[in-house]
């Protein structure tokens, strides 16, 4: 057997290299490893677990809480490495108080349908978990931004929108399976969004979604009149968690954080209960079919 290059077989992909990465160097000639940019003497001895899995996943040292700080203020004091100031911890605290419970959506409808069965807490959380990850229950605020960003300038919100609309894509940000008038949250979070960039000395990001809301929103009313879809909770999430220097990829996270809470609040009533959930189908099949043996089938 040859070993080449140039499309020639190499025997086990000896000497080639494939990948690209960040995370490990292995020198057999030399004796060493290197993880993450550290000897694995130094890194192995010194560093717990944790901290090498969050090294491997975000190329960094994390940062330790600061028990001065504050839940909220911590949380963001570790995601982003700068203390928060007064106007930003009160956004976060505001955003997880209007988000920590919303009667019986999807996520905490799943959390009491199973911990009813005498399931543990953590399986019923896992699987609200589950039911959040879904774009129509916990995804749609990031979307949301991009929306915001795509736009650009108040001048496109109406070409842009309008666009959307005849091509029969759905804004999101705006309409809600339960309120048929503007979303109460969205009211407080816009508030809360309002404080927070105006502290931080730009408002250019909310003026710009000033303008979409409102032109979503007039939109709407035009192309799907009689629905009467107002502005969501998910709109302002976005604006008020990128202001907080949150990426995209966290939004969803963040809200959970806080609903977990109403998670298992509802999971200790729901114990208290103690009946299984066990609701009825309606069955809209057939009658009076008459089986056929697989040999008869066309």
């Amino acid at each position: 057997m040859k070993n080449g290059t140039n499309g020639a077989f190499i025997s086990g992909l000896e000497g080639v290299v494939a990948a690209q990465t960040k995370l490990s160097r292995v020198d057999g000639m030399a004796g060493e490893l290197i993880i993450g940019g550290f000897a694995v003497e130094e890194l192995a001895a010194q560093a717990t677990f944790e901290e090498t899995v969050y090294l491997l996943w975000h190329g960094r040292q994390p940062i330790n809480s600061d028990p001065g700080l504050g839940h909220a203020a911590n949380s963001l004091y570790m995601l982003t490495g700068h203390q928060p100031g007064p106007a930003q911890i009160r956004g976060l605290e505001t955003y997880w108080n209007t988000v920590i419970d919303h009667g019986l959506n999807a996520s905490t409808f799943a959390a009491r349908v199973i911990i009813a069965t005498r399931s543990d807490l953590v399986s019923a959380v896992t699987g609200a978990v589950g039911a959040l990850k879904g774009p129509l229950h916990g995804g749609a605020p990031g979307p949301a931004l991009d929306t915001v960003f795509t736009i650009g300038a108040p001048e496109n919100a109406e070409p842009v929108l309008r666009a959307k609309l005849e091509r029969g894509e759905r804004l999101m940000g705006f309409g809600h399976r339960v309120y048929k008038v503007r979303d109460p949250r969205a009211e407080v979070l816009a508030a809360a969004a309002a404080q927070m960039y105006r502290a931080e000395g730009d408002m250019a990001l909310y003026d710009l979604a000033k303008q979409v809301e409102e032109t979503a929103v007039s939109l709407l009313a035009e192309y799907k009149p009689g629905r009467n879809l107002q502005t969501n909770v998910e709109f302002y999430t976005a604006l008020l968690l990128h202001g907080l220097g949150l990426d995209s990829d966290l939004f969803t996270p963040a809200f959970a954080l806080s609903r977990v809470a109403g998670w298992i609040g509802h999971c200790l009533e729901q114990q208290d209960y103690g009946r299984l959930i066990r609701p009825k189908a309606e069955y809209v099949g057939e009658y009076g079919r008459s089986w056929q043996p697989i040999a008869q089938r066309a």
